[in-house]
Order: C-alpha cells, then sequence, then structure tokens
C-alpha cells in the first residue's frame, strides 16, 4: 500500500542493498520544476488531452529526456530521491568528521559507511568473512539437520500488505504485525519464499522473454558460484534453477496473495507437521529461536505445504547448493568486486535493461539507511523539515480527509451503518507528518568501521531479533514503517495509520510558492491516494481499530465488488507491450488508491475556494491546472526491462495509466472539452466511481 522498492544463520540483508541505487519507485513521478506551478514546457500540446492524457501532461519532457546509464527510469521521484541521498550523504560525511563517542549514534552511522566504502579492505578479505558459513551449510549432514538450517535462515524481511521484499530469498519469511484476529497484539505471520528471481511468473511463463531470462539467469547462477571456489557449477546452477522451478510451482501468484481472507489461516505450531508434512518444524522452528511460539498466520497454505513436501522430495546436496547460492547472492555487494559486477550483471543489466551501476558511495547511502535509518532520519528530520512545513502538510492531510468524508456522505449506495463505520475509520486514523513520534534503537547493535560484511551480518539478526521480541506485544499504532529520508508515503491498515516522510513534502510534489490548486494536484494527490488506501480492496477488509472485521452491509459489499470489478477489467485492457497487459486484479488496491486520490483532493481544491474560482496562470483554468498536476505526478521514462518487470511483479500500475485515471472523473472532462470519439472518452455510465 505504498505510494511505492527498499532488502544467519544467513541472509541477513536484502540482496537487492546494492540494486536498489538500480531501481527506481513505482510511486509519483515527473519532471523536475523550472517554475512554481504545472510546468508548462512539459506539455506536448499536439497531443489531445482527451485522447492520452498522459503524454499531453508529460510528452514534450518525454522527447527530450535521456535515462542516465545508471538508472532504470527518470522522473521526479529520483530527482527527489537524489537529492535526499545527497543530503544523507553530506551528514554521513559530517557526522564522520565530528568523531563522535564509540556507540554513538554518529560513531555508528559514520563506521558502517566508511567500512562499506573501503574497497581495498574488502578485496583483501577476499571470501574469508562468507567462508565460515559456507562451511556450515557444507556440514549439513541430513534433512534434520537442513531443517535447521533452513529455520535460521530465515529473516524478518517481508511486509505483506506494502510489497516489501514480499518473496523472501529464504524458503519462508517472517512478519510481525498487530493479529488479524487481535487487532491490539503483535502476531507472527509467516510468508512464501525462496525465489531469487523476482515473482513465479518468471520461472513459469511460456513466453520467449522468459525463456530467455532463464537461461541467462542459470549462466549466473553458475558464475557466481565459479568465482565463489564451488566446482561442477554447471550441474549444480542446473539443479538449483530446476529447484526454484519447483518452489515457483506451489507459490500463490500477487493477485491472490492480495486477497486479505485467503491469508487468514491461523495454524498453531503444532498443526504444521500434519498441514505441511515433509519438514521437520520442531528443528526449523528452533532454528528460528520460534520454539516457544505457539501460534502464527500462515498467510499462503497451499505454499507452505508444497515448500514442506520439497524439502522433504529433493535432494539435500541440491538443498545444500540453494542455501549456498542464496547466501553468496545476498552478500555479494559486500565481497570481491567479481561477484558484485557479476550479480549487477544480471540483476541490473537484464533483468533491468541499466548499463552501469550506480556509484559506490551512493550504495553505501543505502546501506547506511537500511540498517540505521532512523538514526540518520532523525538528523535529516531536524535539518530539512520545519515546523512551517509540518504544519502546512497536516493543514492539507485534514483538509483531504473531511473531503473524503464528505463523498462518504454524500454516497447514494452506501447504508447509514456502512457510512458509520467508514466515517469512524476517518475518525480514528493516525496520520504521521515529517518524521515518528518514537525513534528505532539501535543500541544493542554493533557495527565495526573494518567489517561491512559482519555489519550487515549483525544487523540483519538485530532487526529479526526485535521482530521477534515484539511478537505478544501490545501494538504502537503511530510506529512508522519509513525513515523521513525516504521519497514516499504509506497507508498501514493493521494500524489504521499513514505515513508522509519529510522528504515527499518538497517541491515538486509540495510547493509553498506554487499555486494552491497546483499543490492539490500533485502532492494532495498522493495524500488522498493514502488515504484511499483505507477503503480498497484491503483496507475496506479492516475496522477502524486495525481489525479484520466485515463492517459492510451486503448490498453495499456488493455493490462495492462490482464497481473494483469494473475498474479491474478497465485495467486489463492496457497493453504497454503487444504480449503483456496490465494484470487488474494484481493492481485493483493502487487503482481503487489513484481513482479516490485525484476525487478527493479535487473536492478539497474546490473546497478550499469557498465555492470560487481558482485564479487561471499561463492560460490554464484552475481546474486545468489541478489535473495536469497530477498528470505531471506520473511522468517517467523507464527501460522496457524495467517496465517488463513492473507489469509482471508489481501491485502499481505503470505510471501511463495511474496518470490516466482521470478518465473516470467527471470533472476532467469538462476541463477539457473532452468529447465522444476520443480514446480516454467513457460514457458517464462508464466511468468507474467507487468512493
Amino acid at each position: 500500500m505504498k505510494l511505492t522498492p527498499k532488502f544467519s544463520i544467513f541472509f541477513p540483508v536484502p540482496i537487492i542493498i546494492s540494486l536498489v541505487c538500480a531501481t527506481f519507485s513505482q510511486e509519483p513521478a515527473a519532471n523536475e520544476p523550472k517554475t512554481h506551478g504545472i510546468q508548462v514546457a512539459n506539455l506536448d500540446r499536439s497531443v489531445k488531452p482527451g485522447d492520452d492524457f498522459y503524454l499531453y501532461a508529460n510528452g514534450d519532457w518525454i522527447k527530450r529526456t535521456k535515462i542516465p546509464n545508471d538508472r532504470a527510469g527518470v522522473g521526479v521521484f529520483t530527482i527527489l530521491d537524489d537529492l535526499a541521498n545527497k543530503r544523507t550523504a553530506d551528514l554521513i560525511q559530517e557526522v564522520s568528521k565530528a568523531n563522535g563517542a564509540a556507540g554513538s549514534p554518529e560513531r555508528k552511522i559514520a563506521d558502517l559507511y566508511n567500512s562499506y566504502m573501503d574497497e581495498k579492505a574488502i578485496e583483501a578479505k577476499g571470501l574469508a568473512p562468507i567462508k565460515p558459513h559456507l562451511d556450515e551449510i557444507a556440514a549439513i549432514q541430513d534433512k534434520k539437520e537442513l531443517a535447521f538450517a533452513l529455520g535460521a535462515s530465515m529473516r524478518a524481511d517481508v511486509d505483506a500488505l506494502n510489497n516489501t521484499n514480499f518473496h523472501t530469498h529464504n524458503l519462508f519469511g517472517l512478519w510481525t504485525a498487530p493479529d488479524f484476529n487481535d487487532s491490539t497484539h503483535y502476531t507472527a505471520y509467516l510468508l512464501q519464499g525462496g525465489l531469487q528471481l523476482p515473482d513465479r511468473e518468471y520461472y513459469l511463463s511460456d513466453s520467449e522473454q522468459m525463456k530467455k531470462t532463464r537461461e541467462e539467469y542459470q549462466k549466473h547462477v553458475a558464475a557466481m558460484l565459479k568465482l565463489a571456489g564451488f566446482s561442477d557449477v554447471d550441474a549444480c546452477a542446473a539443479r538449483i534453477v530446476e529447484l526454484e522451478h519447483k518452489i515457483a510451482e506451489k507459490h500463490t501468484s500477487i493477485a491472490d496473495n492480495e486477497d486479505i481472507h485467503k491469508a487468514n489461516n491461523p495454524w498453531n505450531q503444532s498443526d504444521f507437521a500434519t498441514k505441511a508434512p515433509g519438514l521437520d518444524w520442531d528443528e526449523f522452528f528452533r532454528g528460528a529461536e520460534l520454539s516457544e511460539r505457539k501460534k502464527f498466520i500462515v498467510w499462503q497454505p497451499a505454499a507452505f505445504t508444497g515448500e514442506s513436501q520439497l524439502v522433504a522430495s529433493q535432494p539435500l546436496e541440491t538443498w545444500k547448493d540453494w542455501l549456498s547460492f542464496h547466501l553468496i547472492e545476498s552478500y555479494a555487494g559486500v565481497l570481491p568486486k567479481a561477484l558484485n559486477d557479476e550479480r549487477f550483471g544480471f540483476f541490473g543489466k537484464e533483468l533491468y535493461g541499466i548499463p552501469q551501476q550506480r556509484p559506490r558511495w551512493e550504495r553505501g547511502v543505502f546501506t547506511v539507511d537500511d540498517l540505521l535509518g532512523d538514526d540518520v532520519g532523525r538528523i535529516y528530520a531536524q535539518r530539512y523539515f520545519s515546523p512551517e512545513a509540518k504544519a502546512q502538510g497536516e493543514a492539507m492531510v485534514r483538509n483531504i480527509v473531511e473531503a473524503f468524508r464528505r463523498r462518504i456522505d454524500a454516497l447514494t449506495w452506501m447504508n447509514p451503518a456502512t457510512k458509520a463505520e467508514a466515517k469512524a475509520k476517518l475518525s480514528a486514523l493516525y496520520v504521521g507528518i515529517g518524521y515518528p513520534e518514537t525513534w528505532h534503537d539501535y543500541s544493542g547493535l554493533e557495527i565495526k568501521e573494518d567489517d561491512i560484511f559482519g555489519n550487515l551480518w549483525r544487523g540483519s539478526l538485530f532487526e529479526y531479533h526485535y521482530a521477534i521480541g515484539r511478537l505478544g506485544k501490545d501494538v504502537d499504532r503511530k510506529e512508522w514503517s519509513m525513515t523521513p529520508q525516504t521519497v514516499n508515503a504509506v497507508n498501514l491498515p493493521l494500524q489504521n495509520a499513514l505515513n508522509f516522510p519529510a522528504a515527499i513534502l518538497q517541491p515538486p510534489f509540495f510547493d509553498p510558492k506554487a499555486p494552491s490548486v497546483v499543490n492539490y494536484g500533485a502532492i494532495g494527490a498522493v495524500i488522498g491516494h493514502e488515504v484511499s488506501h483505507t477503503f480498497d480492496t484491503e483496507g475496506s477488509t479492516f475496522d477502524s481499530t486495525g481489525a479484520l472485521r466485515n463492517w459492510w452491509t451486503p448490498d453495499d459489499l456488493k455493490h462495492f465488488e462490482e464497481a473494483t470489478g469494473k475498474l479491474a477489467a478497465q485495467y486489463d485492457t492496457y497493453k504497454p507491450f503487444p504480449d503483456l497487459h496490465v494484470n487488474g486484479k494484481q493492481t485493483i488496491a493502487e487503482n481503487i488508491a489513484d481513482l479516490g486520490g485525484v476525487a478527493a483532493s479535487y473536492d478539497g481544491y474546490r473546497a478550499s475556494f469557498g465555492g470560487k474560482e481558482a485564479p487561471s496562470q499561463d492560460g490554464f483554468t484552475g481546474d486545468q491546472q489541478f489535473f495536469i498536476a497530477f498528470g505531471q505526478n506520473w511522468g517517467e521514462k523507464i527501460r522496457d526491462a524495467a517496465l517488463r518487470q513492473q507489469v509482471l511483479t508489481d501491485e502499481h500500475s505503470p505510471a501511463e495509466y495511474r496518470a490516466d485515471t482521470v478518465r473516470n472523473n467527471d470533472a476532467w472532462y469538462a476541463a477539457f472539452d473532452v468529447k465522444p470519439g476520443e480514446k480516454l472518452y467513457l460514457a458517464p455510465e462508464e466511468r468507474v466511481r467507487i468512493w
């Protein structure tokens, strides 16, 4: 539910820690502002708004923009992210020079960054840091010891509702979150995993593109094993890829994963042996340090049953090869350069089409953000987010939430009892602006200036122990899931909460010098998007306390499901490639949020002018400025390989179709005099209206 990417015994850090710089968020992306208002120079006036609103709003910018060699795509997100990264790097350099006391937040930040940047030391150590862990895997003698090792490799590296590393690279992943059935306490969610490629479709699709990707992936697996000193690497690689193919066959699709009711599967620890036989679960939970945990929620039961059977049926040596490869892949960014280059060659160049990797200093910033994000964020917020900006952001949120409340009141199809429940969610909604009220405490994490491998290893274990340490404890509904230096926003349905980090509350999303109507079209639509997530196909299943509960009357729920089905069908018609269309079911929650977000923000903008028309600027009316600002949120230029991966694996639709959601808004038709026969035109009865 993000307006979005970030990532033993075995796999402490997300594999993408050196690739995250090679990707970019699927969140609002537009173009660098040259003036305070809509970017008139970016418009392509040769395109009719009613034929292609996305190109009308962004076409000239797209024509003159080149994607840098180290990027998957460019847009306003990358501009703001670059700014946040540069600021963070400057802060890191500043605290490094201050020579803080040993163990202090400042010293840890400096030591972590310096350990990542010391390439000479990394090369000198070679494979020595990883060798003891590879030796542990090699020493596994039977399936009982394998079960322990699989449990020991599990990490808190998934977030089921926000698609954070949703398919963990370990066999299974842990997510600590409020209990579906007891929203006042944290519980343990277990999720499917085991794949190195982004999604099961990369293994199962019969398309020529995917066949080629699998061939290149197998070559990559062999190359990584060879660089790590393994023998008979071609045969090992074939076995590993075949095992992952079998795992993929057991996986639930992204679209089905988003059906919350299918995910609510409470299992006692004693149930696993009968419901998912094949894996020695006692040893698995002992390895995972969860032997005392009696209850879990299993998100994808069929995957657990299937993957457990694979542990029993597949040869021990194949599993050991698989464990070794996943370990090497996870740490390649802090091992000798040849391993890092090989990994980028596949995951960066092959999967995203990116010619070159981002500078190491930027990857170092991401590493610090991953492990010590709140320590950096505390300094970032003090330096770059003023009390005035926080107050302005809070005022706009209040206005848009109130607009959403009025929209609920005006619904003709909704029963008063359902309306009361919906408005109760809005009244209880926690909205965090800029930075959290409490900060994550890293005092128990040991960071050494000369040990990047150990730092990442200990960091992952630290977060895992933090996650399992919260199980059964009271929920903190004001806890943040993002750092202030993150250019993004998020809805947290199990907490009934929103986070808007400081880094997104700046131009061009939010520009105090721009006309307010433009801010409503830009950051207002972002705010409205997150508020709308409270009532998307996922959010609408939770009540005001964050509990999974049906608060709908049967007739209201039927109407809602019919409307969302109509929206999904609309997105199914969009084809960014001749052989690939958008998955309307997979993207439905984000599409609902886009639809409701622009509608609520439009109402908020109109209400802010008290019934009067907004002043024209550059020859555009207030309504035209609003919709163009919204369309320019989404202006981006993306490589085909990255776009293809997004369509297959992301719950967000491509930017072009997110901008074109305006075709469901009556006011857009009036603003641009859109007529029948134009490509985006929908007859009034065909326009999707939900909230």
